[in-house]
């Protein structure tokens, strides 16, 4: 549910739709990272200035946490 959420939300964001991909791996009990994967030009704009969009994204995931018990690190890199 919250991978898919993170990919619509970026694609939203993204000049380059079709080039978001998401991954969730889980680290340890209780913690996944999300990784965005997008195009070079399109991960500036997934993290924003100042690092407003991912902070935002990260506010809104973070209130999943609540419902499933898990923490999320999301973390945004180029296609490659």
């Amino acid at each position: 549910m919250v991978e898919k959420f993170v990919e619509r939300f970026a694609a939203l964001l993204s000049a380059h739709p079709d080039e978001i991909r998401v991954e969730k791996t889980t680290i340890e009990d209780g913690l996944c990272e999300i990784i965005i994967y997008a195009n070079q030009t399109d991960a500036g704009k997934i993290i924003g200035k100042e690092g407003k969009m991912i902070n935002a994204l990260k506010t809104v995931i973070s209130g999943c946490k609540a419902k499933d018990n898990i923490s999320y690190k999301i973390s945004v890199k180029p296609n490659k």
